[in-house]
């Protein structure tokens, strides 16, 4: 969360000229209801059915960038859906981003605690191993502006070798 995965993958796209989706929007313009109260009618759970469903639809189109919830990676399912549709960068942020990132941020149903920070540290804890075991490239967010982190992607991505 906060790591500008919607932000980078739009201007990436942008870039790539290709069409860009964002799986949380995309569940959001389908549903015709927002994140939080998808949580709170069908908890998490029933959100990441969804988020599933979606991920496997949208990873079987050729030619996109596709920004994924932050939890996606958490279902073994969605790791290998995600490997196999394409390339995957992890846009990796340090936590203290991630909560200055976030702090005002309602729409993230995950961070509604007593103690988001703490939140953050867990979630952190337990996904960055699942993104790194998935990437193909690891990309540093933190200080700096998505444009930046946009053009490293594609100096990146131009070197590695075709799968």
């Amino acid at each position: 969360m906060g790591a500008g995965k919607s932000t980078i993958g739009r201007l990436l796209a942008k870039e790539l000229r290709l069409p860009f989706k964002d799986s949380d929007k995309e569940i959001e313009l389908r549903t015709g209801a927002n994140i939080p109260w998808i949580f709170d009618q069908e908890g998490e759970a029933g959100f990441r059915d969804r988020e599933q469903a979606m991920l496997a639809e949208l990873s079987g189109y050729d030619g996109l960038v596709l920004a994924t919830g932050g939890g996606a990676v958490m279902r073994g399912e969605n790791r290998l859906t995600m490997r196999a549709g394409g390339r995957v960068v992890y846009l990796h942020a340090s936590v203290a981003q991630q909560v200055g990132r976030t702090a005002r941020d309602r729409n993230r149903p995950l961070l509604q605690t007593a103690d988001p920070a703490g939140t953050l540290r867990t979630l952190f804890a337990v996904r960055d191993p699942l993104y790194r075991e998935i990437a193909d490239l690891v990309v540093e967010t933190d200080e700096r502006p998505p444009r930046m982190v946009v053009l490293d992607i594609l100096e990146r991505l131009a070197q590695l070798p075709p799968r």
